[in-house]
C-alpha cells in the first residue's frame, strides 16, 4: 500500500492536487466523496470538484463508514481518492444528532471512535494499492470559540497526525503549491 496525505486551507489547490496525482497515475481511479450537501452552497461546492472529474472516474459516496469503503475499492491497479478527511470526521461528530455544550467537555459519539479506529488500523495493516487523502490543516489560526469548534479542531489535528504517521508521503498545499513534508516529492 501506498498512502499520501495531502492537506491545506480552505480553497488552498489541495483538492485539484490531490487529483492531479490520481490523473498521473495512470490508475484507475475510485473517488471517495465524503461530504454532505446540507444546504444550497455545500451542494454547490460537490458540484464543482464533480465537474472537474473525469468522466472515467468511479465515484463513490460514504459520509461515515470509510476503512470499509477502502477495504471494498482498494485494489493494486486502483488509486482511491478521498476527499476529504475533515468533512469525514466532521460527519462522524454529528452522527447521532445530539445537541452540543457552548462550554465544557465534549463527549464524541461511539461511532466516532469506531471508525477512526477503523480507518488508522487499516492504514496499520496496508491494503492494496494506492491512496490519497485529502485533509483541511484547521489548526494554523486563532483557538476556535466554543467548545465543540475546539474539539472538531483538537480531533481534525490527531486524525492528520495519524494519516501522516502511517503515510508514505504528506504534502500541505497552499496557494496552488505543494510543499513536500514527508516522502519523495510528487
Amino acid at each position: 500500500m501506498s498512502a499520501t496525505l495531502v492537506l491545506g486551507g480552505a480553497r488552498s489547490g489541495k483538492s485539484a492536487y490531490a487529483e492531479r496525482l490520481a490523473t498521473e497515475s495512470g490508475k484507475e481511479v475510485v473517488y471517495v466523496a465524503t461530504s454532505r450537501a446540507g444546504d444550497a452552497e455545500m451542494a454547490a461546492r460537490i458540484a464543482h470538484h464533480r465537474d472537474r472529474r473525469p468522466a472515467a472516474w468511479k465515484t463513490v459516496e460514504e459520509e461515515l463508514a470509510l476503512a470499509a469503503a477502502l477495504r471494498t475499492h482498494c485494489a493494486p491497479q486502483r488509486l482511491v481518492l478521498v476527499d476529504c478527511l475533515t468533512l469525514w470526521l466532521s460527519n462522524l461528530m454529528f452522527c447521532d444528532g445530539r445537541s452540543w455544550p457552548d462550554v465544557g467537555e465534549v463527549a464524541l459519539p461511539e461511532r466516532f471512535h469506531q471508525e477512526r479506529a477503523a480507518l488508522l488500523d487499516l492504514l496499520d495493516a496496508g491494503v492494496e494499492g494506492e491512496i490519497v487523502f485529502v485533509s483541511n490543516e484547521v489548526g494554523m489560526g486563532i483557538v476556535p470559540w466554543g467548545a465543540v469548534s475546539r474539539c472538531f479542531a483538537d480531533e481534525a489535528g490527531r486524525l492528520n497526525q495519524g494519516v501522516a504517521a502511517r503515510a508514505q508521503r504528506a504534502v500541505f498545499v497552499a496557494a496552488g503549491l505543494p510543499l513536500v513534508l514527508k516522502g519523495a516529492a510528487c
